[in-house]
């Protein structure tokens, strides 16, 4: 994102503050600059409580980066803990392998996939262009051994075309898609089915160690037309696994975009333990966007490392020797979790701030900048007054981001040049439409794509009596209902929460973490000493420690999977609009049939209420309420 030196300091934090070289401040707006070396953070980050463990073997560990490649943009903390961008970690990478050698140890970097949907690098793009095809370019520039692919790569045909056609050739053979097809056309023009990636890579380190990988993806079931998702269970019976499996390496890498805990890991985890006992597994997962570690056994870990940039993590093992005869031991593993910032990387790469950037890396965030400016990602809607959060807050309450949309930004952007503008009406919409917190200072194009990215289209059934409108939203929570009644909607939930998971929600699942991680460690203590700042605090089923850096947790408060805006001051007899995002189209009809039974509501009641879609009701607010 390239804006003019004096508005660095406004839309940057401290930390991602650059030189401008040989130009003077009054003809600063006339042409883009080189960005030069930046400076050392200014804002205070909390340093690395302790080196990192090396072994034999080593990974770095990226997974749901989605479009994140400029890191994190607004001085509001936890943000400037992740402001490191691509570039930088590129130095990192080309760093740490330098110490691998010096160390005579293996360096691996894996990647677990969803690298598309989340900031304007990636959804940004002008009409015709390709969601995340621009910004993939610069992640082909970074040395992956391994990298698997997610879910979001299969939500429209045309970006796993894309990844098949563009993106899977560069990596020669290194991008893996163990259980996911693309039906594609043969030389004869027939249709037929192949695999995204390869299903399995065989390779040696440089220290000569053998390594078999595979790329899973879960049972996922909300991909377009034209792909095929294969679920786990099914895919450790085919031949072509048992054959992959058969021969004995060093270490079985199982990467894939499936969580470690509390997914199908153990059922590729066991069908490598039938065949083989005692070899070592190391598997990196992603998805729920959590930090998290277990260890199915003790010649064995697991590891899951965060989302949107904000996470790198850090695996090492001492393997020892196949003829040791201590083979059979518990192998010593480390891991750890590292706050993705230029403090971090410094510290840890042994490097100062003068030594640290590497040509390749400034080469990469410089690309970046520059694709920012293509995609007109500095486009300023306003200014935000405060910050807003999605779970950080209560909800309702002035500091919620949901509170913003759901009762500010909707009933204004949606009835813009609406012709229903004046009758009543109420809204609702999922919570996880929103997808990350609103920060004080400018808010642009890049940041209105970062909060509401999604392109749902608003629906209205018209002419409901408010007393029955108003009933449609709790009984979508499940409030509200008696005994019994809570009981029945508690099990439909459940399937429901259990469909959405399939099709690739994953907010419940962090959001339950979050709230795990702020009860654990005493969350409203710590923030109230003052004496940390805020960040990640985690507890794991792994030994020891697992943050890099010490934090205060980040509060927790329970958000409601479906939110509403105000009630209409009216009797419950008047006429009401009930609109909603077409995403829970299906849910909502069948409860306002649950709430009434004076008319059997269908989809043909359902008719298109504006042209605004969900990620635009915030950028049209902003530029009305914060200029």
């Amino acid at each position: 994102m390239h804006l003019s030196a004096a508005l660095l300091s406004v839309a940057l934090p401290l930390a991602l503050r650059v030189t401008v070289n040989a130009c003077s401040d009054e003809h600063a707006h006339d042409h883009n600059h080189a960005h030069q070396k930046r400076l050392f953070p200014q804002t205070q980050l909390t340093k690395p409580t302790r080196p990192l463990e090396w072994g034999e073997l080593n990974i770095i560990h990226t997974t749901d980066t989605h479009g994140w490649l400029l890191g994190h943009q607004h001085a509001s903390f936890p943000e400037p803990n992740y402001s490191g961008d691509l570039g930088d970690f590129a130095s990192f990478v080309q760093h740490m392998k330098q110490l691998a050698i010096e160390k005579d140890v293996d360096l691996l970097l894996v990647d677990s996939g969803d690298l598309h949907d989340g900031t304007g690098l990636s959804d940004g793009f002008p009409a015709g262009g390709i969601d995340a095809h621009d910004a993939n370019q610069f992640i082909k520039q970074l040395p992956y051994d391994i990298m698997a692919i997610g879910n979001h790569e299969l939500y429209d045909y045309i970006n796993t075309w894309d990844m098949y056609t563009n993106f899977v050739p560069a990596l020669d053979g290194k991008y893996l898609s163990s259980n996911v097809n693309i039906t594609v056309f043969d030389a004869n023009n027939n249709t037929i089915d192949v695999p995204v990636g390869n299903r399995f890579r065989k390779f040696t380190t440089r220290k000569g160690r053998k390594i078999t990988s595979l790329g899973v993806l879960y049972d996922f079931t909300g991909n377009d037309v034209n792909t095929t998702v294969q679920s786990v269970a099914d895919m450790v019976k085919e031949q072509w696994f048992a054959e992959a499996i058969a021969e004995e390496p060093d270490v079985f890498l199982l990467v894939g975009h499936m969580p470690v805990s509390r997914d199908n890991w153990p059922a590729v985890f066991n069908a490598v333990r039938a065949v083989h006992a005692e070899t070592p597994i190391i598997i990196l997962g992603g998805h729920s966007h959590i930090r998290d570690c277990n260890q199915p056994d003790g010649r064995s870990m697991a590891l899951e490392s965060g989302r949107y940039m904000e996470t790198i993590g850090w695996l090492s093992a001492n393997l020892g020797s196949s003829s040791d005869v201590n083979a059979k031991n518990n192998i010593s593993f480390s891991r750890r979790y590292l706050d993705q910032n230029r403090v971090t990387y410094e510290y840890h790469s042994q490097q100062s701030n003068n030594s640290f950037d590497t040509r390749e890396g400034q080469n990469i965030t410089q690309g970046l900048l520059d694709l920012g400016v293509k995609y007109d990602l500095s486009m300023l809607f306003g200014i935000a007054p405060q910050d807003f959060t999605i779970s950080r807050d209560p909800y309702p309450s002035n500091g919620s981001s949901l509170t913003l949309f759901i009762n500010e930004a909707a009933p204004y952007s949606l009835t813009l040049n609406n012709t229903r503008a004046n009758i009543s009406n109420i809204m609702i919409t999922n919570s996880g439409s929103q997808r990350f917190d609103i920060y004080s200072g400018t808010f642009d194009k890049n940041d209105q794509i970062s909060a509401s990215p999604f392109t749902d289209a608003f629906m209205f059934i018209k002419d409901l009596p408010l007393g029955v409108a108003q009933e449609v939203l709790p009984a979508l929570n499940a409030a509200g209902a008696d005994e019994r009644r809570k009981r029945d909607l508690g099990s439909v939930l459940q399937e429901r929460e259990s469909e959405m998971w399939k099709r690739g929600y994953v907010n419940m699942r962090y959001m339950e973490w979050l709230d795990e991680m702020d009860r654990r460690h005493n969350g409203a203590v710590k923030r109230a000493s003052q004496n940390l700042t805020l960040g990640y605090v985690t507890s794991d089923s792994c030994p020891g420690v697992g943050d890099d850096t010490i934090h205060a947790p980040l509060a927790s408060f329970d958000i409601p999977d479906f939110i509403g805006s105000d009630t209409p001051s009216l009797s419950n007899d008047s006429l009401v609009d009930l609109v909603f995002v077409d995403f829970i189209q299906e849910q909502l009809l069948e409860i306002l049939n649950e709430v009434q039974n004076a008319t059997t509501y269908t989809d043909s009641d359902v008719a298109s209420y504006t042209d605004v879609l969900s990620n635009a009701v915030l950028g049209l607010y902003a530029q009305h309420a914060w200029n």
